[in-house]
């Protein structure tokens, strides 16, 4: 019988500016293996895509076509930090995981019996966080709270229930995930994450007085400040991804392990055949 993955604690990450996207990535592969700076990379990277392919000619009409998307900003990230589903896709894809809306057909059997599933991404406006099965036990790792929250079997599909009733939209995560994270929250560039104990994050959840799960959670993020030399960097980075010239291939090996290194060469590989 296989022990338990990450040993089995749990990883969550706390709110930080509007990077909610970032933190939900890292708590659907239970490590800290992404930062704001490689999500800013993927949709750099997408943006340089999506341009080129509008400015190729329409056919039957002549020209290219594409002129107001390209005057436009960004459609992969704000100049805050906030994420397309495209780039979650993306950074999930380096991990060979797939990102499928609960509504599609294909994730029909997921919308009866969601337990026997691993990971749901959850959106509504611009706050994203995940529900993730960990040790055959499921918790809700939204960053709005300060550590994940047990939920039963049972009450899963209420939850999702009630979500896509309030709204949100929910996307299924399947493949292979990651067993175990070779880098520690404090080897991490970023600050926010930390390894809890199931014990433990049961404890801090009652210390906040929420000892049952509360209703979808509505728009209402703590606004944390990043340092101003984060903040520049990522603004940087940000604005990368919205100038017309080609950007550079996302490096997430700044931050991934050399797995997901490896993972990511692979599927440029593909991409390029």
């Amino acid at each position: 019988m296989e022990g338990a993955s990450n040993g089995g604690m749990l990883y969550h990450e706390v709110q930080e500016s509007k990077l909610c996207a970032v933190h939900c990535v890292n708590t659907v592969l239970q490590g800290p293996f992404f930062s704001e700076f490689d999500l800013a990379a993927l949709a750099s990277d997408l943006d340089r895509r999506e341009r080129q392919m509008m400015m190729m000619p329409v056919p039957g009409v002549g020209g290219v076509g594409g002129g107001d998307f390209l005057s436009q900003e960004s459609h992969n990230v704000s100049l805050d930090g906030d994420f397309s589903i495209q780039v979650l896709e993306k950074a999930l894809e380096v991990w060979d995981l797939q990102v499928i809306p609960l509504n599609s057909p294909v994730a029909e059997p997921a919308q009866i019996d969601p337990e026997l599933e691993n990971a749901f991404i959850c959106h509504l406006q611009d706050h994203w966080f995940c529900i993730r099965k960990v040790n055959g036990e499921w918790y809700n790792f939204d960053s709005l709270y300060a550590a994940p929250q047990y939920l039963s079997k049972f009450y899963l599909s209420a939850y999702l229930d009630s979500l896509k009733s309030s709204g949100w939209s929910i996307f299924l995560v399947r493949g292979n995930f990651p067993r175990e994270c070779p880098i520690s929250s404090s080897e991490a560039p970023s600050g926010y994450g930390q390894w809890l104990s199931p014990e433990d994050a049961e404890r801090i959840i009652k210390s906040c007085n929420t000892t049952q799960p509360p209703p979808p959670p509505q728009r209402s993020q703590t606004d944390h400040t990043l340092s101003d030399m984060e903040a520049e960097e990522l603004e940087a980075a940000i604005a990368a991804s919205l100038m017309d010239t080609p950007a550079a291939t996302p490096q997430v090996s700044e931050v991934a392990t050399p797995q997901a290194s490896e993972a990511a060469t692979t599927q440029a590989e593909k991409e390029t055949r």
